[in-house]
């Protein structure tokens, strides 16, 4: 399950959403779990996939 990384522009704290691709694709409406608003943007991030194949 994708983690999705976000910041609260309120109390600036930032965390992170478990979501199925389904679920982010429904967009949801994200609460910060320290402060409880709903005023929170995505933070822009980068992942990596390892696989066994050569390249």
């Amino acid at each position: 399950m994708p983690a999705y990384e976000y910041i609260c522009n309120d109390c600036k704290k930032e965390f992170t959403v478990f979501l199925s691709i389904r679920e982010f694709d429904m967009k949801p409406k994200v609460n910060c779990p320290n402060c409880q608003g709903d005023n929170v943007v995505k933070k822009l991030t980068s992942f990596f996939a390892k696989t066994s194949k050569k390249s």
